[in-house]
């Protein structure tokens, strides 16, 4: 505790970020074990929800004067995109490798970055503007438009905007609610959002067992530890700080991709990762060095 209480509030930050993205990682390893093995994505992303919410709601402090805000535009919005960034992550991990899938996905760090410039007014420099560039080629060499790119890239893609929009929203309405309230907001709202769905086009609900239900358990858990700790996050820091540290998913989802499933990125790709890692820790560098 001593030495927590020591660390300056850039490094606490950075602790909590690499944590939240580290459990995120861990909800998606685990949700890509449940697809490969026959579990429908819609099966996985809407169970992460339902579960999360179930878990959480006892713990959330949840008051009747809020239930309005459930309601609210803003709100409904937020928990939209990480329902779709949840849902097409899901989607294009079934058949393509965690590290892979991230590399599309980081198009949402960039999306965040150019929301909070342009909705927030955050001022980027040429500099920080010139790392996103480098960051967007990576993606770009991960993904392979037009060179027989998959459906389960352009899954990603989608994904990671869906998750820039929710990252950016995030920031934007983080002061105005309780942490709490806003992750029980986004795993409610959200498991109302993917319900329909479900229902609409006659997914197959598997046998619970008990291997799927605890696989189930620890994607709903670790999903909901990593968000909420980017709320956290985003309460310490503007958007164009948070952004670049959620790059370290990359290594993360390299060290499980090879770990678990034996997934070895191909040259374009461990270029495009490369690439992506040096324009996210380049931007972080860069704030430490304006913050001194």
């Amino acid at each position: 505790m001593i030495l927590i209480n020591a660390l300056s509030e850039t490094s606490k930050l950075i602790i909590v970020v690499l944590f939240a993205v580290m459990f995120v990682v861990i909800g998606d390893t685990i949700g890509k074990v449940l697809t490969t093995s026959g579990v429908e994505p819609f099966i996985v992303a809407w169970s992460r929800f339902v579960i999360a919410t179930l878990i959480i709601l006892p713990f959330s402090g949840l008051k009747f004067s809020e239930l309005r805000f459930l309601l609210e535009a803003k709100v409904i919005m937020r928990a939209a995109f990480i329902a779709g960034a949840i849902f097409f992550i899901i989607s294009a991990l079934k058949t393509e490798p965690i590290a892979n899938v991230l590399g599309g996905f980081f198009i949402g760090p960039i999306i965040s970055y150019i929301l909070a410039v342009v909705l927030l007014k955050e001022k980027p420099s040429r500099l920080q503007t010139g790392l996103l560039i480098l960051g967007f080629v990576g993606v770009i060499s991960v993904v392979k438009p037009g060179f027989g790119a998959s459906s389960g890239m352009v899954l990603s893609l989608i994904a990671g905007t869906c998750y820039g929009a929710y990252l950016a929203s995030t920031k934007m309405i983080a002061s105005d609610y309780r942490p709490r309230f806003l992750l029980f907001s986004q795993l409610f709202i959200g498991s109302i959002i993917l319900t329909p769905f479900g229902i609409f086009n006659d997914i197959e609900i598997p046998t619970l067992d008990v291997n799927i239900s605890f696989l189930l358990l620890g994607s709903a858990l670790f999903s909901a530890a990593g968000n909420y700790l980017l709320v956290i996050a985003n309460r310490m820091a503007d958007a164009s700080l948070i952004a670049p540290l959620v790059y370290s998913q990359l290594i993360y989802g390299a060290v499980f991709g090879v770990v678990v499933f034996g997934d070895i990125p191909d040259i374009s790709s461990s270029i495009g990762l490369l690439l992506i890692c040096a324009s996210g820790f380049g931007t972080l560098l860069l704030f430490k060095k304006r913050s001194q």
